[in-house]
């Protein structure tokens, strides 16, 4: 992203929202539908692609596509290590999402792993000889109730 924050404007909610729908959907037909030139739909993707804004991925569900465990990790951190365990646990393929936190712990990470053994091995043998964890709690989730990623922007 670049050093000046860019905030988005009408129009780039308008696009976020539609992607949001349907992120298969084409650049001319967002024009068409917001009554824009494709180019201008073109450039608005690419610098909110950019500058970090968005991103369009297909979003998948683990528990069908043959994983048989996710979750999230709860980890507690010794503060003065903290860049140490991001950096590491950044590493992690297993881990696709890791934000810092507030409350009973400093790290949340969410986890896909084929199975118990790869769970363990994640925990046991790879997180718990990083220095700088201090604990680690685990959540294993047992169903998607709700996965939606249509929310919109702050400008709805």
């Amino acid at each position: 992203m670049t050093a000046e924050k860019r905030n988005i404007d009408d129009l780039d909610a308008k696009i976020i929202a539609i992607l949001q729908s349907d992120g298969r959907i084409s650049n001319t037909e967002i024009g068409k539908a917001l009554t824009v030139s494709e180019a201008t739909i073109r450039g608005r993707i690419k610098r909110l692609i950019d500058d970090e804004i968005i991103q369009i991925v297909a979003v998948s569900n683990p528990l069908k596509l043959g994983f048989q465990i996710t979750g999230d990790l709860y980890v507690s951190v010794d503060m003065a290590k903290m860049e140490n365990v991001i950096s590491e646990i950044s590493k992690f393929k297993e881990l696709w999402y890791i934000v810092a936190t507030t409350g009973r712990s400093n790290l949340n990470a969410e986890f896909v792993v084929k199975n118990l053994e790869e769970l363990h091995d994640l925990v046991y043998n790879r997180l718990s000889h990083i220095d700088g964890i201090q604990q680690v709690e685990t959540a294993i989730i047992m169903k998607y109730v709700k996965r939606r990623y249509d929310f919109g922007t702050s400008l709805d």
